[in-house]
């Protein structure tokens, strides 16, 4: 495996660990703050900014591709036209979606239902929602063109930049000005719009940008082709992503959804490590002809499993103690046999994502999308039957066989010939299983001590395994080795 997507994964890992930490560490000081009904009302407002990434179209996707390729060719001509194309499309699209939050907005107001003080602060943000819509899909487009130019770095830095302006600024307003919806929306806004004026400098500095440029309509015809594919395929997978908790809520009632949502965003985090391999793997697959992207894909493949096995292996019985000690034991014996088939579920999404990022960055984003629309009826119908006979149990299974079914026929798709990973593979698993059985089997028989010895025990035999199987974690294991001795050996010439 090349030393340089290692690279760029720990960068992208650590550009995703930093902005969740800071997003968790404000949420006490902003419930505090605004009152848990405001605070339930921001964070609803930049749920509903989120669904406007549809008028996105799909072209921050599109952009990094398309410069992905002109970057390997070195046309950089090629990059500038295709960065201006996407840019005044999702301005115009944003400045149109804005548009239509302030005819709500005005349209709420005219039909007087904004009647008590928080519904007229929530009034007074309607504005400042319509400007964060084109400032977020300009956003985009600017995140695709750095991240298509393989700059993580740079990508990383203004996020993580970004976010810690997006969550203390706020606060810093709420304490200075008031603690009222208008003052806190609207600092987060200019809060977004300093950090995508951050990441358009640092396009124009990227890809050379040396004027600009009118949208060139066979380009934008291009990008739109590409990026209404991955847009569709996006909100489908979206779908069938909620659907479980929605299904769950829907016929079971909320006190479920409780038990079934804390172990499934717990066990969630796991997905840190496959969203940054993804990531720095997207514009590579991009860039890359079939035979050298079908390489990279099986040595990340075999990269992904070595790392993320022995990690589920552990949580699988470290779960247990954790959600007794973090939610009481009442929720923990409810949602622990649940969480621990999600675990295995969590291991196959990464394999499906991967074979679903390589045939959209080889050009076929339609096939990963009409997969993503041929199964979402069959998991409604799947939870509908796993809900009604097994109940939450039944629900988790349920999402775990659709990721693995994903994962064959996915794979199947993309024509990785991983065959000769099919052992490597199987033996992963096996230790996911095992480690299923016995977790679900002795936990509750042992004590404690006897628990995480075992579970030390298989997640010492999965990292064997790893070492064994998979080149690019010795190559990890050596890197990391090559940064911490000399620490070590200087930290111990200091003690002597």
């Amino acid at each position: 495996m090349e030393k340089a997507i290692l690279k760029n994964v720990a960068i992208n890992f650590a550009g995703l660990i930093l902005p969740t930490f800071i997003s968790l560490a404000t949420v006490p000081t902003y419930i505090h703050l605004l009152g848990v009904e405001r605070y339930g009302v921001v964070a609803l407002v930049w749920t509903v900014i989120g669904y406007f990434s549809v008028v996105d179209f799909g072209m921050s996707v599109a952009t990094e591709n398309q410069i992905s390729k002109a970057c390997a060719s070195g046309d950089t001509a090629l990059r500038g036209r295709l960065f201006w194309s996407a840019f005044w499309l999702n301005l115009l699209t944003g400045v149109v979606g804005g548009a239509f939050v302030l005819a709500a907005g005005a349209l709420y107001a005219h039909l007087g239902h904004a009647d008590t003080p928080l519904k007229l602060e929530v009034m007074r943000t309607v504005p400042w929602l319509a400007l964060a819509v084109p400032i977020a899909n300009v956003s985009w487009v600017c995140a695709g063109a750095i991240n298509g130019a393989e700059r993580f770095g740079v990508f990383n830095t203004n996020q993580t930049i970004g976010t810690f302006m997006f969550q203390l600024l706020p606060i810093g307003a709420a304490l200075l000005f008031g603690a009222d919806l208008p003052t806190v929306v609207g600092t987060a806004v200019i809060a977004r719009l300093i950090a995508g004026t951050m990441l358009g400098i640092a396009v124009i500095r990227i890809l050379d940008l040396r004027r600009v440029l009118r949208p060139e309509w066979t380009l934008v015809k291009s990008l739109l082709g590409y990026g209404s594919w991955v847009i569709v395929g996006g909100a489908a997978n979206g779908i069938a992503d909620s659907l479980d908790r929605a299904m769950v809520g829907a016929m079971l009632g909320a006190r479920f959804v409780t038990y079934y949502t804390v172990p499934q965003n717990l066990v969630s985090k796991l997905q840190l490590l496959q969203v940054a391999l993804h990531r720095t793997l997207f514009p590579r697959f991009s860039a890359l002809e079939r035979e050298g992207a079908d390489k990279v894909a099986r040595e990340s493949l075999s990269f992904m499993n070595g790392v993320l096995t022995p990690l589920c292996v552990a949580v699988m019985f470290l779960l247990g103690p954790f959600l007794h000690m973090w939610v009481g034991s009442a929720l923990a014996t409810a949602s622990l046999p649940l969480g621990r088939i999600l675990i295995v579920g969590v291991w196959f999404v990464g394999q499906a994502a991967l074979a679903r990022i390589l045939i959209q960055a080889q050009g076929h984003p339609a096939s990963s999308t009409r997969v993503s629309l041929a199964t979402l009826p069959l998991v409604a119908g799947a939870l509908w039957l796993g809900i009604h006979f097994f109940g939450i149990f039944g629900a988790a299974v349920v999402v775990t066989l659709r990721s693995a079914i994903e994962y064959l026929v996915l794979s199947r798709m993309a024509k990785i010939r991983a065959q000769t990973m099919l052992f490597e593979t199987v033996v992963h698993l096996g230790f996911l299983l095992v480690s299923v059985v016995l977790a679900e089997s002795f936990a509750d028989r042992v004590g404690l001590a006897t628990v995480l010895s075992m579970g030390a025990a298989l997640t010492l035999a999965s990292a064997v395994w790893s070492w064994h199987s998979s080149p690019g974690v010795r190559m990890l294991a050596h890197l990391g080795l090559e940064r911490v001795a000399p620490t070590l050996l200087k930290w111990a010439g200091q003690t002597k």
